[in-house]
C-alpha cells in the first residue's frame, strides 16, 4: 500500500461500507424522527432496517447507539428499541426550563458577546431566513437550534450552554409541531424576533434582550400548546 494513496483507498472496503451504512441509517432515521415521520413510541425493527439499507445489523446497532445518545430512540429492558416518546404530561416543566434558558443566555450574550461571535450569530440567522423562505423544515429546526446555542456560547457560561443545548435538542420534535401549526410557512413577524434579539445583543441592551427572549419563548410555547390541544381534540372527534 502506497503512502501516496488517498486515505479512502487505505481503508479496507468492508470498513468503509460499514461506516457509510452507519451514516446512512443514522441520517435517515434522525430525519424521519425529527420530522415526525416516525411517530414517538414507534417500534424500530433492526432486521427490517438492515434489509432496507442492504447492510448487516452491526452498523444498524451502531446507528441506534448514536440516536440513543441524542435521546431520539430508547432501548427497553427487553432490548426492544422504540422512537423516544414525547413526555407530554411534564411539558409544562420542560417549557418553564426552556423559557428561563432563553432569557438567561440572551441576557449574558448581551453582556459578553464579541464582534466575531455576533458575526457567527448573524450568519446563522441568514441561514435560518433562507430555510424559512424555502419552507425547509428540517433545516429550520437544525439552524434554529444552532442559532440559540451560538447565542448561549456568546454568554460564556458553559453550564448554561450545556443545559440549554440539551433542552433545545430535546425540544426539536416539539419545534416540528410549532412549524406544523403554521403549515410550515413561518410568519415574517416571528422571523423578526430573531432579528430583534440580535439587535439587542449587538447594542448590549440587557433588559431588551431579556424581554425579547421571554416574548420569543412564550410565543413558541403558546403556539405548540394550542397545536397539541387542537390535534388531540380533532383526534377525539374522529374516534367518536
Amino acid at each position: 500500500m502506497s503512502l501516496d494513496e488517498p486515505v479512502s483507498a487505505q481503508i479496507p472496503e468492508a470498513k468503509r461500507k460499514r461506516g457509510q451504512g452507519v451514516g446512512a441509517v443514522y441520517d435517515t432515521l434522525r430525519h424521519e424522527i425529527l420530522n415526525l415521520t416516525l411517530e414517538p413510541g414507534s417500534p424500530i425493527d433492526e432486521v427490517k432496517l438492515a434489509e432496507r439499507f442492504g447492510i448487516s445489523r452491526t452498523p444498524v446497532r451502531e446507528a441506534m447507539v448514536k440516536l440513543a445518545g441524542e435521546g431520539l430512540v430508547v432501548t427497553l429492558p427487553n432490548r426492544f428499541t422504540i422512537v423516544a416518546p414525547i413526555d407530554f404530561p411534564n411539558l409544562s416543566q420542560f417549557f418553564d426550563a426552556l423559557s428561563l434558558m432563553y432569557r438567561v443566555t440572551t441576557r449574558l450574550a448581551a453582556v459578553n458577546r464579541t464582534e466575531s461571535e455576533l458575526a457567527k450569530i448573524r450568519d446563522l440567522q441568514d441561514a435560518y431566513t433562507r430555510a424559512v423562505e424555502a419552507r425547509d423544515v428540517p433545516t429550520m429546526i437544525e439552524v434554529n437550534r444552532n442559532f440559540h446555542v451560538e447565542i448561549s456560547r456568546a454568554g460564556k457560561n458553559r453550564y448554561y450552554t450545556d443545559l440549554f443545548t440539551r433542552l433545545l435538542d430535546e425540544g426539536r420534535r416539539l419545534l416540528r409541531l410549532y412549524y406544523s401549526s403554521h403549515n410550515d410557512a413561518l410568519p415574517r413577524i416571528y422571523l423578526q424576533e430573531h432579528e430583534d434579539m440580535i439587535a439587542a445583543i449587538d447594542r448590549q441592551d440587557i433588559e431588551a434582550a431579556d424581554q425579547i427572549a421571554q416574548a420569543h419563548a412564550q410565543q413558541i410555547v403558546r403556539q405548540i400548546q394550542a397545536y397539541i390541544t387542537e390535534d388531540r381534540r380533532l383526534n377525539a372527534d374522529i374516534s367518536l
